[in-house]
């Protein structure tokens, strides 16, 4: 597994405690479900550093990542960028699951339980 290109760590470093320090309004939400092992003692982590990116969320020891998707996710040239970075983190050995911010704040029990389900795969 890749951890952090030294190329952009500091760069991404900085962005990292930025998004933790403000998170959009699904990130918070989902990580309340996640942190301190609520989500069956898995243990996530949020805005970890894998290559050139920052994943929203991390199981390490499962390793499977969370990604939490706004409203520019939408754009063509978002997913063409999106579908890059997935590919990336897959060759890394990560699997990349994906929900929009709508889902998790509408849809929490659906979310939760997908979770659950990549975390047994």
């Amino acid at each position: 597994m890749n951890s952090a290109d030294p190329a952009y760590y500091e760069e991404l470093k900085l962005r990292a405690k930025h998004n933790r320090n403000n998170p959009t309004e699904a990130e918070s939400y989902l990580w309340e479900m996640l942190r301190g092992k609520k989500m069956e003692g898995y243990k996530f982590r949020r805005q970890h550093i894998i290559g050139k990116y920052i994943a929203d969320f991390i199981c390490l020891s499962n390793s499977l990542i969370i990604e939490v998707d706004g409203g520019y996710h939408d754009t063509q040239e978002q997913q063409h960028d999106d579908a890059v970075r997935t590919a990336f983190l897959e060759e890394q050995g990560y699997k990349v699951i994906r929900f929009k911010n709508e889902e998790i704040i509408a849809n929490t029990d659906v979310v939760l339980k997908e979770i659950k389900a990549n975390l047994l795969k």
